[in-house]
Formats: structure tokens, sequence, C-alpha cells
């Protein structure tokens, strides 16, 4: 069994540059678009998220289940999902052009009205090359998809934040994306040619197989996209925008979750496929083991990491006016956590789509039922408490399932000696840097360096000092100090 660990460094490596660039993005909008304008931003993309979820009907990823089983029927199973893709891409187009003005009264924002029909242009396109990056790791093409995450994240940021610093309107950002979305799709479109060649065609059995798989999948996606997003489009109903543009900034994405938690996922479904089909058990169990603790060993800290600079980094990022996100944004910051355990891949693996539809029923149903109420009790923070809420009930309950499909006890579903050293680590770390911080009378930017180097530098001395690191872990930590340790001479002998 190939470690799980070398392929997703790879993937990730790849976006270490996007995911500092793709960063910058709000940094820069907040500072060019008042709350109102900003805010604007943030539900435009919102709905995006949505229907780019959703609309793609589960095809794109259909495609991690079917290309790495049948090698030979690839181009087919790709050229099946983006012709589903051009129908569905199509029709969202013409919904949200043609619904501009009720989808704006939802959300309370006319000013919506002007910008969806660009919108739908861009979805169209962002649709149509989702497959790519997809492809490339299902065929194990890990350096090639790598290097197309973070070009093409590079250009995107480009793109986006060039025209609205420029000209200080939402428009050309609109048309920024657009531009970059149309490019992307071209590119997609020339790899397919020259990998698949003639069989880069439509195949209507394997089309059959493809919707069989992929529309229970797809039930479930709209039902986890709609529990995932419900509290921002409850919060912009019954708040103005201004006060959605806090909400949003208090429910931060950090892109270094995405950053490693897709890759890890997908390098986890392609080699637990390849174990299931061969009837390897135990090779399922041990990667199933290996990413959730590569995982919890990076996100348990970033928890941590999180609460202690909470206050720092949203003054620093998005300026003293959104100071009232911190509270949100800590309580926010739990959802972290829970991305150490990728449980949904592993039901996707079982082909367990079903099941993954009624979870995100279940939470769909907790959510709407509850979130008037705890909006009514405790303002803003109440959206959060439900959301993070119904993840932990969804999480739970794949787990029970998960244990079966595996047959194994719940000490064995698990690395839990693991999970309970790294959450009392990163609890000790947590309590060092509170302390310090509490005791700092500095700028913003000193505060937040400092907190955040007293919590990595306890966290790593611990982890070395209970010797809670594998032998690979612990070469991969040195030699990472060792060249940037190297990188900090070679700028001293210039300077």
């Amino acid at each position: 069994m190939n470690s799980i660990f070398r392929p997703t460094l790879v993937l990730m490596s790849g976006r270490m540059l996007s995911f500092i660039v793709t960063f910058c993005i709000p940094v820069v909008l907040v500072r060019v678009f008042s709350p109102t304008e900003y805010g604007t931003y943030k539900q435009i993309f919102l709905i995006f998220g949505t229907a780019n979820a959703i609309a793609q009907f589960g095809m794109a990823e259909s495609l991690f289940y079917f290309v790495p089983r049948s090698p030979a029927k690839a181009g087919r199973y790709v050229f099946n999902a983006l012709l589903m893709l051009l129908i569905a891409g199509v029709l969202c187009w013409w919904f949200i052009a043609r619904d501009s003005s009720r989808i704006s009264g939802l959300l309370s924002n006319q000013m919506l009205t002007q910008y969806l029909p660009l919108l739908g242009a861009y979805l169209l396109l962002m649709m149509l090359s989702a497959t790519l990056e997809i492809v490339m790791i299902s065929r194990k093409e890990y350096r090639w998809a790598a290097f197309c995450y973070g070009f093409s994240d590079l250009v995107r940021a480009v793109l986006l934040i060039a025209p609205a610093y420029l000209f200080h309107a939402l428009r050309p950002l609109l048309w920024g994306a657009v531009l970059f979305a149309a490019v992307r799709f071209a590119t997609a479109i020339v790899y397919f040619a020259r990998q698949f060649g003639s069989q880069f065609r439509p195949d209507v059995p394997s089309l059959r197989q493809q919707l069989a798989y992929a529309l229970p999948f797809e039930m479930a996606v709209v039902l986890d996209t709609l529990q995932a997003n419900f509290h921002q489009y409850a919060v912009s109903h019954y708040f103005d925008v201004a006060t959605f543009a806090i909400y949003s900034v208090g429910c931060l994405q950090i892109p270094l979750i995405d950053l490693l938690a897709t890759p890890a996922s997908n390098v986890m479904m392609v080699q637990m496929s390849e174990e299931v089909r061969e009837g390897r058990t135990a090779g399922v169990l041990n990667i199933w083991h290996e990413t959730t603790r590569k995982l919890a060993l990076v996100f348990f800290p970033l928890f941590g990491l999180a609460l202690v600079t909470a206050a720092p980094l949203i003054t620093f990022l998005f300026t003293s006016t959104y100071s009232a996100s911190v509270p949100i944004f800590m309580v926010w910051s739990v959802s972290i956590l829970f991305a150490a355990l990728q449980t949904d891949g592993v039901l996707r693996v079982y082909a367990q789509t079903r099941l993954i539809f009624i979870l995100g029923l279940l939470r769909l149903v907790f959510i709407a039922a509850s979130i008037y109420v705890a909006l009514s009790w405790f303002g803003l923070l109440g959206a959060v408490f439900v959301t993070i809420g119904a993840l932990a009930l969804g999480k739970v309950f794949a787990l029970c399932v998960i244990k079966r499909l595996m047959r194994v006890s719940t000490a064995k579903l698990l690395p839990w000696s693991s999970i309970v050293s790294f959450a009392g680590v990163t609890a000790a770390s947590s309590l060092m840097a509170f302390g310090i911080g509490s005791l700092l009378q500095v700028h913003v930017l000193a505060h937040l360096l400092i907190s955040g180097t007293v919590f990595t530098v306890t966290y790593v001395a611990l982890l070395f000092g209970f010797g809670l690191l594998t032998n690979g872990e612990r070469l991969a930590l040195t030699g990472w100090f060792d060249r940037f340790s190297t990188a900090v001479e070679g700028v001293k002998e210039i300077q």
C-alpha cells in the first residue's frame, strides 16, 4: 500500500501559493468596498458556491469513482460529465437571470439584481471546468493536478483583485471572474482532447451508470450544501447587508483547511477504492487511520491557533470595523476540528450515497427547525451554534455507519491515541499563548505574531518532547525547518 502522505503533500504544495494569494482576496476587497458593498460581494459568491455545488449534479465528483475503476473508458465518462454539466449550467444561468429580482428580494439586497446575469456566466464556465483536477487526481497525475490547483487559483485571485482595486466596483470584478473561468474551461478541453483522443466521446451505457451513482449522491450534495449555507442565507434574510458582512467575516473560511483536507480526501478515496476492489479490508482501515491522524496533526493546533489569535487576526485582516466578528469567528473555528474526519469520502468509497443524503437531510431539518429560535436568543452567534451542532451530529452518525462498514470495534474505528494526544498538546499550547497574550500591550500585528509564535513553538516542542511524531513526520518537519533556516541565511548574505 502506497502512503497517502506523499501524494497529499504533492497536491497540497501545488496550492500553497494559491492559498496565500486567495486569502488576500477578501483582505483587499474589505478595504476597497464599504461594508454594504462587501456584503453584496459575499452574497454574490454565496449564491455561486451554493449553485455550483448543487448544479454539478454529482457528475464531476462521480469521476473519482469511475475513472480509477475503468481507465479504458475514462474519456467517455469525462465527456458524459461535461455534457451533463453543460446542460445544468445553461439552465442555472437562465434561472438566475430570469429570477434575479426575486433572489435579490430573498436576500434583502436589491443591489444584487444587476450582477446576477454575470454571475450566471461565471457559474456555467466554472462548472464545465470542475472536472479538470478531478480527472488528473483519479489518474494519479498528482503533480499536474497540483500545478493546476496552484496556477489556477493564482490567476483567479489576480483577475478578481485587480479590476476591483482599479475601478472600486463589483461589475469589473465579475468580468474578471468570467474571463478567468473561460480560460480555465478552454484549458480543460485541450487537456481532455489530448489525453483521451477518440475515446473522448459520449457513451449512453456509461452515462446510465454515472447517473445511477450520481443521482443519490447529488441529492446528498444538495442537502449538504443547503445545510452548510443555510445559516448565511438566514442571516442575509433577517439582517441588513452590512450586518451580513460582519457575520460573513466571522465565518472566515481558512483556505488551509481546504488546501489540506480536499487533496487528502481525494487521495484517500482513490487508494481506498483500490483496496476495496482487491478485497483488502485491513488496507482500507489503515488508509482511514493514516488520513485522520495526519489531518488531526494539523487541524487540532489550527483550531487552537484560531482561538488564541482571533481578536488580533480579525482586526489586522479586516480592520477594526469588523471587530464584532471576533466572537463569531471563535465559535466558528470549532468546525476546524471536524475537518479531520473525512467521513463523506469513506461513505462514497462504499457507494453509500443514499446514506449521505439521509445524513444531509437530518442536518438540514435540524438547522431549519432551530435557527430562528437561536437567532432570537443569541443573535448572530445563534446561527453558528446551530450550524456547528448539526455538523457534530452528522459526523457522529457517519462514524457509526463507517464502523459497521469496516466491521471494526469502536476502539479501532479511529486512531484514538493520536487524537487524544494532539488534543492535549493543543490545549496546553493554547493556555500558554493565552497567558502570554493577555500580558501584551503592543500593536495588533505584534500581538498576532507573538501569540502565534508562542503557540506554534510550544506545540512543536511538546510533540517532540512527548515523542508523538512518527519517523516520517519528524523527518518532514525537521527538513522543513532546515530549508527555512537555509533560506533565512541566504537572505542575510544578500543583505
